[in-house]
C-alpha cells in the first residue's frame, strides 16, 4: 500500500492548530471542555465545517494522535499540553502554513520526457527458394 504521495491538495489543518493553542494553556481539559472551546474558537474564525459531530471526531481524532506524539498528555480523563512537543508542532506548522500561503507546499511535478519515435528499419523480404523437385 502506498503511504506517501506526490502532490497534496490540502491546506493547513486548523483544527490542529486551534487544538494545540489551546492545549498550551497550563490548565487540564477534559475532553468535552476541550473540544467546546475549540468548537466556540473555530466557528468564532468561521472555520468549523463538516458539522459539530464530525469535528467532534475529528477533534478527537488529532487529540490522539497528539497523545501518541507527545504533544500532549492524558491523566485520567484529562488532557495536558507538553510544553515542549506543542511549541515544536505550531513552528512545524507555521512553516507549513508560510509554503502553502507562497505556493511551494507540494513537490514540482514529475516531467516525464517524451519518446521520439525511432524509425523502424524495413526488412528485406527473403528470397523465394527455386523448387528442386524433378518433374
Amino acid at each position: 500500500m502506498k503511504t506517501t504521495y506526490g502532490f497534496s491538495r490540502r491546506g493547513p489543518d486548523r483544527v490542529a492548530e486551534e487544538l494545540a493553542a489551546v492545549l498550551s494553556k497550563k490548565t487540564p481539559f477534559e475532553f468535552k471542555s476541550l473540544f467546546d472551546i475549540v468548537h466556540a474558537n473555530l466557528r468564532a474564525k468561521n472555520a468549523a465545517s463538516g458539522g459539530e459531530e464530525m469535528l467532534r471526531l475529528r477533534l478527537y481524532e488529532k487529540l490522539q494522535n497528539f497523545v501518541q506524539a507527545g504533544f500532549a498528555k492524558k491523566t485520567g480523563k484529562e488532557y495536558r499540553g507538553v510544553p515542549k512537543g506543542l511549541e515544536t508542532f505550531l513552528s512545524t506548522a507555521a512553516d507549513l502554513n508560510a509554503r502553502f500561503a507562497a505556493g511551494t507546499h507540494s513537490r514540482p511535478p514529475v516531467i516525464t520526457p517524451v519518446p521520439v519515435p525511432v524509425p523502424v528499419a524495413a526488412k528485406p523480404k527473403p528470397k523465394k527458394r527455386a523448387s528442386t523437385a524433378s518433374v
